[in-house]
């Protein structure tokens, strides 16, 4: 059975699911999106009350300017501890900091981290790529081999991918109107449209929901 397929199937049952989201501040939504929902908030909206699965609870550990080696040596506050029936991950975007000789401690790490998750959990494990940021951002130049890494572990893990990167720079939206600071943190167009994705690829997106409804004259 693929992780999607496991996942689909929990929102399906009538028992309640923990659903976790961890990162960093794109997962975390503070300060960018200036009192607008983040991604993992919409996700709460269509879920909880939307889909009327009231009884399923929707935890961010997110913290910005976290990484992949500060989320692998806190996994037991962020996630173990919740007991999570689904975990997902957007990390990789303050690692890209580091460069090309950071790329190797990177990839380790996040294999170590799934490892570890697998093993304590057995839950479905949900990454996503970082989405990708303007020339104005000079320290993470090299964020497209972090997300191009990223894409390797889940092919390796066999896990679901949402690639945040892939999709944004297939639109035809200018990246700029995606995020607030100009460079790399996504506003609340940016969190919808990555919300909208894990609607799309979990199956649970509906036009008429107001969830999917946001911002239709902008993302689509």
């Amino acid at each position: 059975m693929t992780e999607i397929t496991r996942i689909q199937q929990l929102l399906n049952t009538p028992q309640p699911v923990v659903w976790l989201f961890t990162g960093d501040s794109i997962t975390h939504g503070a300060l960018h999106t200036h009192g607008w929902r983040s991604y993992p908030e919409h996700f709460a909206e269509r879920v909880r009350w939307e889909l009327q699965r009231m009884r399923d609870v929707v935890i961010n550990t997110g913290i910005s300017g976290d990484t992949v080696r500060g989320l692998l040596e806190d996994v037991s506050h962020r996630v173990l501890r919740f007991e999570p029936d689904v975990v997902s991950i957007m990390i990789g975007m303050n690692d890209a900091a580091d460069g090309p000789a950071g790329r190797s401690e990177f990839q380790s790490a996040y294999r170590t981290l799934l490892d570890w998750l697998r093993k304590e959990t057995r839950c479905p494990l949900w990454l996503h790529t970082p989405n990708p940021v303007t020339p104005a951002e000079t320290r993470r130049t090299d964020l497209p081999a972090y997300v191009e890494i990223v894409r390797t572990v889940a092919a390796e893990y066999d896990v679901v991918l949402l690639d945040h990167d892939r999709l944004w720079r297939q639109m035809s939206v200018p990246l700029e109107r995606l995020l607030d600071d100009g460079e790399l943190h996504p506003n609340h167009l940016g969190h919808t449209l990555m919300a909208r994705y894990c609607f799309q690829a979990l199956g649970i997106f509906d036009a008429g929901a107001p969830t999917c409804q946001l911002f239709n004259d902008v993302l689509v």
